[in-house]
């Protein structure tokens, strides 16, 4: 079923919970879909006036930084063999190369790929945990979490809810629109990633192959 076709079936007060929740997980480490639930939920909104675009963004807010921190709580606890574990659950988003893509833009941006990293499907996932694993700062990481989580929240349900009051003669279509450009934005982000991701693999693996022996020297007569 098509996913704003579902969330129709439902209370607006199951619409903000469920956003929140998968949001939230989404952020804490777990792989879910929340921008597309995002995107449906604000559309969803532009069409039915039960549910209140600044509650539907304040919900979605929420769960990105609630769900960020316990990331970061739980990185910070768990430390490296967290990242192991997960890398056995998930290997597709937690594989090596995926994790040393992540640390090196931690370690270049500090606060700002805890920031930017909401704007990227799969940095969206790792940014909580990972700064917790690496230590950062928490007021450096809680501001921001805030900051990009309500930028990035708030925005796309504006965003998104202007476009479908503006665009209303053709919501329809453009509510399959929508998703596919969420769709084809994660997409993107993750290819992106992955490529960098197989050269830092490959850059890793050159640098840790052992270099050759020396050839034994002549022993003269």
């Amino acid at each position: 079923m098509h996913v704003q076709e579902w969330l129709e079936t439902v209370p607006a007060v199951a619409v903000y919970a469920l956003v929140g929740i998968v949001i939230g997980l989404e952020s804490l480490g777990i792989p879910l879909p929340g921008e597309i639930i995002l995107v449906s939920s604000a559309l969803l909104a532009s069409q039915h006036g039960d549910i209140d675009p600044v509650i539907l963004g304040a919900c979605a807010s929420a769960g990105a930084i609630i769900g960020d921190s316990i990331g970061y709580a739980i990185g910070r606890k768990g430390g490296r063999p967290l990242l192991a574990w997960l890398g056995g659950k998930f290997p597709r988003h937690f594989s090596e190369a995926h994790i040393a893509t992540a640390e090196r833009s931690f370690q270049k941006w500090g606060m700002w790929a805890v920031f930017f990293g909401r704007f990227v499907a799969l940095l969206r996932i790792f940014a909580g945990p990972l700064a917790g694993v690496l230590h950062m700062p928490y007021w450096k990481f809680l501001t921001a979490n805030v900051l990009g989580g309500i930028l990035w929240a708030g925005g796309t349900t504006a965003v998104i809810y202007y476009v479908g009051i503006v665009a209303e003669s053709w919501l329809k279509r453009f509510s399959w629109l929508g998703l596919v450009l969420a769709v084809l934005i994660g997409l993107t982000s993750m290819l992106v990633l992955k490529r960098k991701a197989k050269k830092t693999a490959a850059a890793t693996a050159a640098t840790a192959e052992p270099a050759p022996a020396p050839a034994p020297a002549s022993v003269s007569d």
